[in-house]
This record gives C-alpha cells, sequence and structure tokens, in this order.
C-alpha cells in the first residue's frame, strides 16, 4: 500500500517550554521558532496575541505549575499534542521559576519566609520539572532528546534580591540535573542545566546597576544570549554535553 509522505509540521523537532510568557523564556521561544522547530510554550497565563511566532495559540497550555493535579493533566494534554508527530519531544526547557517578594517588594530570608511560600516556591522551581521530565520520558527517548533545566547564580552565593526559598530551590535544581543526567543518560537522553545571573528582563529589581558595577563584563546579559545558550545545549552540536551548568552571567562568579 502507499504511504503518505509526511508534511513539513512532522518533520520538525519539538520543544516543550515552560515560563514562555516573558524574559528568558520569550527569546527562547523566538530563538526556537526562527530555527524551524515547533514550540509548544507554557505558562500561567493564556497565550498573549502580542506574541509573533506561528502555531502560537494551537500550542499553547496554560498550567499552574505549583498544583501537582495540574501538572499531571497539563503533561497528559503534552503527550496528546505529540502523538500526531511520533509521540517524539526532542528538547524540555525548564524556565518557569517564581521568587516572592515581602510586602514593600524586599527580600524573604530563612527567618521571614512564610512555609505555604516555600512549598509553592518549591512545587515550581524543583518539583515541576522532574515531574514533566519524567511524565515526558517516553517521548524524550524517542528523539534522544534534551532536558535544559534553569537554575540561576543564587543557587551557588547569598543574593541581595533573590529570596532564600529561590535560592534554595536552585541550587536544589542544579543537584537535580547531576542526578537526571545519570539515570536519563542510558536512556539516550541529554540533561543540563544553565545558571544566568543578572539579564536584562522585567523583573530586574531596583538596585541592580550596584551589581552591574562588580561585574567583570559590565552590563547586563541579554535574554537572547540565554536563549542562543540553551538551544546549543538541545542541538546536535552538544550531543556529548550532559550533567554541565554552564554559568551565564559576564564572570559574575569568579
Amino acid at each position: 500500500m502507499p504511504t503518505t509522505a509526511p508534511t513539513s509540521n512532522d518533520d520538525r523537532k519539538t520543544i516543550i517550554l515552560t515560563g514562555a510568557s516573558r524574559g528568558i523564556g520569550h527569546a527562547t521561544v523566538k530563538r526556537f521558532s526562527a530555527a524551524g522547530w515547533r514550540v509548544i510554550t507554557c505558562s500561567r497565563q493564556p497565550f498573549s496575541d502580542k506574541c509573533p511566532w506561528p502555531m502560537g495559540p494551537e500550542d499553547h497550555i496554560q498550567v499552574d505549575l505549583s498544583d501537582p493535579v495540574d501538572v499531571g493533566i497539563a503533561i497528559a494534554e503534552m503527550r496528546r499534542r505529540l502523538e500526531p508527530h511520533g509521540s517524539k519531544l526532542h528538547a524540555l526547557v525548564n524556565n518557569a521559576a517564581i521568587s516572592p517578594k515581602d510586602k514593600a517588594g524586599g527580600r524573604l530570608d530563612s527567618l521571614s519566609m512564610p512555609m505555604d511560600l516555600w512549598h509553592r516556591v518549591f512545587h515550581v522551581n524543583f518539583y515541576a520539572p522532574i515531574l514533566l521530565a519524567r511524565g515526558l520520558f517516553k517521548e524524550l527517548q524517542a528523539a534522544n532528546g534534551s532536558v535544559v533545566n534553569v537554575s540561576s547564580i543564587a543557587g551557588t552565593r547569598v543574593h541581595p534580591f533573590a529570596g532564600t526559598a529561590y535560592a534554595t530551590s536552585k541550587a536544589a535544581l542544579a543537584g537535580l540535573t547531576r542526578e537526571m543526567a545519570h539515570d536519563f543518560g542510558p536512556h539516550g537522553v541529554r540533561v543540563n542545566a544553565i545558571a544566568p545571573g543578572e539579564i536584562d528582563t522585567a523583573i530586574l529589581s531596583p538596585g541592580t546597576e550596584k551589581i552591574v558595577e562588580q561585574i567583570p563584563m559590565r552590563r547586563l546579559g541579554r535574554p537572547d544570549e540565554v536563549a542562543d545558550i540553551i538551544y546549543y545545549l538541545c542541538s546536535d552540536s552538544s550531543s556529548y554535553v550532559t550533567g554541565a551548568e554552564i554559568h551565564i552571567n559576564g564572570g559574575q562568579h569568579v
């Protein structure tokens, strides 16, 4: 019997990206979309009609990553959307994160952070990445896919703006990345992390300019610079890179 040739859409690589609505996530969507990838975006917000990439509304999933039940529902929907494309997932980028502030917009430290916020931060920043990776494991394995966890410079040092729960969740995510690389590697799935420093996004805190004065490169990073590294880690160019954490901070960590 004659077979039907796959469409160009069927031939595209697919990425699922959380936290896609702004900043690094927004730049990452544009980077992968420009390279011809199918991009499935996930965020707390509905898809914005201001976003320029093709098929955006059709490939957006609204999900509350702080709710394990909602995450489970979202995973089922992701798997359903991957079925027409061979149930293959070439990249999962865990970019979504939250860092609550106090009523004055200040840093919540170990003494002041309410326990309910601790739980919410860890659900979004730490548990959601492993839940998504495990839930989509078969699809990642089928594509010899790549997982990128977005950590932070705050995961390795006390930061003047990042709260304690955020910082410790990012430190835990870096440790999780190593464990996942060990466990997923034999199945053909690579797992890496990036640790951005001060990136020029809408969520910068007042006083960031004082930090920039101490950065060797004396400037903020750009979201597209981070997106390029994420793309590299999801491409064949990094086919023997796993278990790594790449610092993207202009030398701020030295």
